[in-house]
């Protein structure tokens, strides 16, 4: 790769001159003498080999190579300010990436409310989202493949705060068959009928959650394809209320006539893997879902005491 034969400062005095209208006003911006300025320009183009501007009156434009190569110009000058930015990240220790795993159960509209907020506050730092299922999130924390984990497992040796409780509930189309018992439904009911669960994305301790007694039973990969299944009339399953809050509106599912295990609760913890050195763009992250948490759980509490 040929060595570059202009500087970085030769394309900025080139576009304060586009954008201030001239070489005077460029001079001003710069604080620089206007002849330093016009040599400037002047050096670039030679170097070039190509006429970037031309004078029209008192005013300075640009030719048709010029706007081309201006605008790649811009780009560049983006770019090394973004590397000197993250040079200035690094050497405060703040993060360039944050690797961030979620259990699925946990809200994606809660997950993208706090993602928003700490985007303005991230000073660069990427976000690496990966969503699992069930051990996925404990086996993250174990082998240390992220920074900060949303987990209903907590591993021995780690500690973390509780974020939220996700409420399952047994479901199925009106027209599924255990509908039209029009009873109140048993574990034998089920043990005919298809079950649908969520495959776990953990590859050392696979696990299992929720009643698993049907003799049929398939295993799918997503939460969002489990609803998709289940509102078609195939099956049943257990799924998260907040995920299923339309459908069950809409009459597109019901919930089973359980006689007793129609739900149950999954606590989600949040683990930071290394507590004792958290960077600072984890620690407000991490800070930031705690307090989301609480002001959407004391709104909650506020609007029960008035109902």
């Amino acid at each position: 790769m040929a060595h570059p034969k202009v500087t970085l400062e030769q394309w900025r005095v080139l576009q304060a001159v586009i954008d201030t209208g001239g070489f005077a006003q460029a001079a001003k911006t710069l604080h620089r003498s206007q002849s330093s300025v016009s040599y400037a320009v002047q050096k670039l183009q030679e170097q070039l080999g190509t006429r970037l501007l031309r004078i029209v009156g008192r005013k300075a434009e640009l030719t048709e190579a010029g706007k081309i190569l201006l605008q790649q110009s811009r780009l560049l000058l983006e770019k090394a300010g973004e590397l000197e930015d993250m040079a200035h990240m690094i050497n405060s220790g703040w993060e360039t990436e944050i690797q961030l795993v979620v259990d699925v159960a946990y809200p994606t509209r809660d997950l993208i409310h706090v993602l928003k907020q700490f985007e303005p506050l991230s000073q660069g730092t990427r976000v690496l989202l990966k969503e699992v299922v069930l051990s996925g999130a404990e086996e993250a924390l174990i082998q240390g493949n992220a920074d900060l984990v949303i987990t209903a497992v907590m591993p021995q040796g780690f500690l973390g705060d509780l974020l939220t409780e996700i409420e399952f509930i047994a479901v199925a189309h009106p027209e599924h068959s255990l509908h039209q018992m029009k009873k109140e439904l048993v574990a034998s009911d089920l043990q005919q009928e298809l079950q649908v669960v969520i495959s776990d994305s953990g590859v050392l301790q696979q696990r299992d959650v929720g009643w698993q007694e049907s003799r049929y039973r398939w295993s799918v990969t997503r939460l969002e394809t489990a609803v998709e299944t289940i509102s078609s009339g195939l099956g049943f399953a257990w799924l998260p209320v907040h995920m299923i809050e339309n459908q069950l509106r809409r009459g597109e599912l019901q919930a089973l006539p359980l006689r007793e295990g129609q739900t149950y609760k999954a606590q989600l913890y949040q683990v930071m893997v290394n507590p004792a050195q958290p960077g600072p763009a984890t620690s407000q992250l991490a800070k930031l879902f705690l307090q989301y948490e609480q002001a959407r759980q004391s709104t909650q509490e506020q609007l029960l005491a008035h109902m």
